[in-house]
């Protein structure tokens, strides 16, 4: 049986460097680069897989899950309301070790802090590194595209649910190359389907073969579905990189 250990985890994410600015003219044309640091810091329930402590030379397969906007807050408890938590709490095994950030009150996924999340976890235990999967639901969702898509050779695949790209779909040529398995409930009137059903189809014509699943007469709640179906697991850990980054 699984179990959860809490930990608190801290980065600094950076964007961009100096400063300049040119001399002013009669048709002024001025730039200016300037640097921004955001501390972020999630807590975190880990679960390990059981055998993890009986082979110390086995590597694991790594499930990154982001949860969604009603499950932010101070006591990382909250994280097991859905999801990956949810499952592994009521008992069921999963045979991966399981992170499962919490995002903090009014904030929304950082997708550099996520991955620097994935990238500890990734160094401090035994991790294949050609296993290394993200799955979101809903505000989860959208943090899911958009981490792969600021990291798109780190996760060996992706479960986006009821979330979705934004404009970031001209952006979907970086992760042509990731399995994805998209769902979404038909009647969601939260996230509205068309954020999901447009990244498989831009995805398509690429000429990457996602996966869409559409719930029918189902609303915003696709996740339960989701992580309820044993073919989704099978899937998700039958899919490796073919050769870790």
């Amino acid at each position: 049986m699984l179990k959860f250990h809490a930990s608190l985890f801290s980065m600094l994410a950076f964007a961009c460097s100096a400063c300049a600015e040119q001399p002013a003219t009669s048709q002024s044309s001025k730039s200016f680069e300037g640097q921004v640091t955001l501390a972020v810091k999630y807590d975190y329930l880990l679960a390990l897989p059981s055998g993890y402590d009986e082979d110390s030379t086995k590597r694991w397969p790594l499930v990154v899950f982001l949860h969604g906007a009603g499950e932010r807050g101070a006591k990382v408890e909250q994280v097991m309301r859905h999801g990956p938590p949810k499952l592994i709490a009521a008992g069921k095994s999963i045979p991966a070790i399981v992170i499962s950030p919490q995002c903090q009150p009014g904030q929304i996924w950082n997708p550099h802090a996520v991955h620097a999340l994935t990238q500890h976890i990734m160094q401090s235990h035994r991790v294949d590194e050609a296993r290394v999967y993200l799955t979101g639901l809903s505000m989860g969702g959208f943090g899911t595209w958009e981490t792969a898509m600021e990291y798109p050779h780190t996760y060996s695949a992706l479960v986006p649910i009821c979330g979705g790209a934004g404009v970031r779909f001209v952006m979907a040529e970086k992760i042509k190359h990731i399995p994805i398995w998209i769902f979404h409930g038909e009647k969601d009137t939260v996230v509205e389907p068309s954020f999901s059903t447009r990244m498989n189809e831009v995805l398509t014509k690429l000429g990457a073969q996602p996966k869409l699943t559409l719930y029918p007469g189902v609303g915003h709640d696709a996740w339960t579905a989701t992580y309820d179906n044993q073919a989704m697991w099978d899937w998700l850990f039958q899919q490796k990189k073919a050769a870790a980054r």
